[in-house]
């Protein structure tokens, strides 16, 4: 069965989906929603930065707001995508396969349906590391009252790239292309360390303005 999430569901809805024994929504679609609530926090610092105080950052300021609005709306979408590209998976597994066509057929969906489940995770792991090089832009220059808030954006980002580099490397299990295979790990192994530098200097900074 299809599992239908949007933000519009409550809370207690898709915490309800998330722990049956549906497999969808799953740890992608989990992960796009903690994406989501980086992307908020970060948000919210920077409509707390707000003000004569804040003149000279203004711009920056809502380049940022607007940014965080955007990977909202995308890690919704790619929550979505993350059910699909699962259920895609499933019904290219029940296809046919009694003759060298039909097994043929098969083969080939199976490869689309797989690069689809790795491609949905991937473009999660970039929109975190877009979130993270707004998040730490104005790590230095927002509103000291709420940096604690900065930083815990920083760490959701982070946790959401882990988790779907978890989802990544189930699903590269199932491509058989050996080449396309080593593509994907070098380009994943690739934002995976610029994600952990972001989150390492933005939560230093952070820890460095508690401090004072």
């Amino acid at each position: 069965m299809t599992a239908t999430i949007s933000w519009d569901d409550s809370i207690r809805h898709f915490l309800e989906q998330a722990g049956s024994a549906s497999p969808t929504p799953g740890g992608g679609s989990v992960a796009a929603l903690i994406a989501a609530l980086a992307a908020s926090m970060t948000s919210m610092v920077g409509n707390l930065t707000q003000g004569d105080k804040f003149a000279d950052i203004q711009s920056t300021i809502v380049e940022v707001i607007e940014k965080m609005r955007r990977l909202t709306t995308e890690c919704e979408e790619l929550l979505q995508a993350d059910i699909s590209s699962f259920n895609g998976y499933m019904d290219a597994l029940k296809l046919p396969k009694s003759s060298d066509e039909e097994k043929l057929i098969r083969k080939n969906a199976l490869r689309e349906a797989a690069i689809q489940t790795i491609d949905v995770p991937l473009r999660l792991i970039e929109v975190c590391r877009e979130g993270l090089v707004f998040t730490c832009r104005i790590a230095e220059s927002s509103n000291s009252n709420v940096i604690s808030d900065l930083g815990i954006g920083a760490i959701l980002f982070e946790a959401a790239a882990q988790s779907a580099l978890l989802t990544i490397e189930i699903n590269l299990a199932s491509l058989k292309d050996a080449e396309l295979k080593q593509l994907y790990s070098d380009k994943v192994a690739s934002l995976m360390n610029e994600i952990r530098e972001l989150k390492s200097s933005s939560l230093q900074i952070t820890r460095n303005r508690i401090l004072g």
